[in-house]
C-alpha cells in the first residue's frame, strides 16, 4: 500500500469496546489503550454453570441469545480496572453487574445458569505476541460450509488464563477489506458489526483490498502514543453469519471470506504502547 509524505497509511474511522464477551458492544469516540487491548474490552464474561466454560457466540446452538444481549460500561475507564457494565437483556431490561441478582437474572435470559465473571486484574499479555493459551475453555461451531475445518461440529478452544480474549487483545480492519468483499459479494451486508473489531481504519485512497495483512510483523503508531505490533491476520468464524439487530443470518458472509481469503479478514495486533487514541487520529508504519 503506497504511503503518503508524511508517512501516513490511513486514519482511525471507528473504535469499539465490548465489555462482556460475545455481547454487543459500544462505539467510542476516544479509548484508552493499555497492555490488556482497549480498557474495558472483554472485561466481563460468562461462565456456564455446568460445565465451566465461558459462553461465546461461536456456539451460537448452545448460546442462541448473546447477540440479542448489549454491554456498556457505567464509566469511562480510567486506568486498567474496568468500571461496572449494564446489560440490556432480550427483552428490554437492563441488568447492573452490581446488583445481586445479576446472575439469576441472567440465566433466565439465557435458558441456562450462568456467573458473570471478571478477567484477571493482575495478568499481562506480551507486548510482541499472541496470549499464551491456558485452562479456561470456551466452545465453536465450525459451519457446514466447503473449506471450513471441523465442518459442522462443535470444538473446545482454549482461552489465556486470566484474560478473556480468543487470540489477540487487539483486533483492527480496514475499509477497504470490506468494501473488497461487498465487491466478491454484493448480495452480502458486509458491516463492521459483523467482524467485531476494535479498531477499524480508512486506508490511503489507492489502497485496495487486504491492506492490512502487509501490515503483519510491523508495528504501527496510531496518533502520538500508541504503538501497536500487528502478529497475524484475523481467522473469522460463525460469528460473522449470525443475526444482530437489523443484521441477518448469512452463511453466504463466511462462505465468501473461505472462498477468497482462507477465511482471514483483518489482523490481530499486541500493544507495545498504550495511551489514547481519537477517531481520525492518523496511522503510521512506525520504523
Amino acid at each position: 500500500m503506497a504511503e503518503q509524505q508524511d508517512g501516513v497509511v490511513g486514519s482511525v474511522v471507528s473504535l469499539w469496546r465490548y465489555p462482556v464477551k460475545s455481547m454487543l458492544g459500544e462505539e467510542l469516540n476516544a479509548a484508552l489503550l493499555g497492555t490488556n487491548g482497549v480498557v474495558g474490552d472483554r472485561a466481563y464474561a460468562l461462565l456456564d454453570s455446568a460445565d465451566g466454560k465461558i459462553a461465546t457466540a461461536k456456539n451460537p446452538r448452545k448460546w442462541p441469545r448473546l447477540f440479542d444481549c448489549r454491554a456498556r460500561l457505567v464509566d469511562d475507564p480510567r486506568d486498567d480496572a474496568p468500571p461496572p457494565v449494564r446489560i440490556t437483556l432480550p427483552d428490554g431490561a437492563v441488568v447492573a453487574s452490581t446488583q445481586p441478582d445479576r446472575d439469576d437474572l441472567l440465566s433466565r435470559a439465557l435458558g441456562r445458569a450462568v456467573t458473570l465473571t471478571e478477567a484477571g486484574r493482575d495478568t499481562v499479555a506480551p507486548a510482541d505476541a499472541a496470549p499464551a493459551k491456558g485452562s479456561v475453555k470456551a466452545e465453536a461451531y465450525s459451519p457446514d460450509i466447503d473449506g471450513v475445518d471441523h465442518r459442522d461440529a462443535v470444538v473446545d478452544f482454549a482461552l489465556a488464563d486470566g484474560l478473556l480474549f480468543d487470540s489477540a487483545v487487539i483486533h483492527l480492519l480496514t475499509t477497504a477489506a470490506l468494501d473488497h468483499l461487498r465487491a466478491l459479494y454484493p448480495a452480502g451486508r458486509f458491516e463492521v458489526r459483523r467482524f467485531r473489531p476494535n479498531l477499524v481504519i480508512a486506508p490511503s485512497e489507492d489502497a485496495a483490498g487486504f491492506v492490512e495483512e502487509a501490515w503483519v510483523g510491523k508495528t504501527i503508531a496510531i496518533g502520538d502514543a500508541v504503538r501497536l505490533r500487528v502478529t497475524k491476520p484475523c481467522a473469522r468464524c460463525v460469528m460473522t453469519t449470525l443475526p444482530q439487530s437489523d443484521l441477518p443470518r448469512d452463511l453466504g458472509i463466511l462462505r465468501t471470506a473461505v472462498q477468497h481469503k482462507a477465511a482471514n479478514v483483518g489482523v490481530y495486533a499486541a500493544v507495545a504502547r498504550g495511551g489514547l487514541i481519537r477517531r481520525g487520529d492518523p496511522v503510521r508504519i512506525a520504523p
